[in-house]
């Protein structure tokens, strides 16, 4: 049974990605920062571990970690769980250094961090890394820099990363708008409903996933079009 570690899965698009691998038989490890909310959505996965908790935290790192050990397996990881910073999200010249160094730890430390844990057993499965990234990280979004320039150092940690591995592929993959709650915390009281629903999405990740091209950096909406 193929098993995949997936972070930030209560909700969105961590939560129909985990819906969808659990419907194809994989086993799988979960987590999120709200217990409740991650209890919830676990409850509908038949082989589902979970593990609530915050990625920028190392002993929560080290508690999946130890729940991969004990399967004795990883085919697929995916860095999915990310943090926005302020909403509405200041200028650069006025972004809190604090605060950016918490969006820095969440989304570009913590998934290097859990990759480091859990290569070993990703090496052994020949498995996958996809660190899921944003087009704020390639273009001069204003007001973005704090979110932006931390998905662009995740994507050339990933890039890296899959130069240094060849056993394995590691893809910075950018599922493009869609309607979850970090969106609308993005864009406070604009209406959203006109973003694709995450689980819309899911099938562009299982392309990449299935065919396992060359380890860079995808889009979704390339993946859909050449579909």
């Amino acid at each position: 049974m193929k098993v995949a570690l997936i972070t930030g899965a209560s909700r969105g698009f961590g939560a129909a990605l985990a819906d969808e691998l659990n419907a194809r038989g994989w086993s799988l490890i979960v987590d999120a920062r709200h217990e409740d909310a991650l209890a919830e959505a676990a409850a509908r996965w038949e082989n589902a571990f979970a593990i609530a908790g915050d990625v920028s935290e190392p002993a929560h790192l080290d508690e999946l970690a130890r729940a991969v050990h004990r399967l004795g397996r990883l085919d697929l990881l995916v860095n999915n769980a990310s943090l926005l910073g302020p909403s509405p999200q200041p200028t650069l010249d006025r972004y809190p250094i604090g605060v950016l160094a918490s969006v820095y730890d969440v989304n570009v430390f913590a998934p290097l961090a859990l990759t480091q844990l859990v290569l070993p057993e990703l090496k052994a499965s020949e498995g996958i890394v996809v660190n899921v990234t944003s087009d704020a990280g390639v273009e001069p979004y204003e007001g973005w820099g704090g979110y932006g320039s931390s998905k662009a150092a995740l994507d050339q940690l990933t890039a890296i990363l899959g130069a240094e591995n060849q056993s394995i592929a590691a893809y910075a993959f950018d599922p493009g708008d869609m309607r979850t709650q970090m969106h609308q915390e993005a864009f406070p009281g604009e209406d959203i409903s006109d973003r694709p629903e995450p689980e819309t999405i899911v099938p562009a990740l299982l392309r990449l996933i299935e065919t396992r091209p060359k380890s860079g950096r995808y889009r979704a909406a390339d993946l859909m079009v050449n579909a």
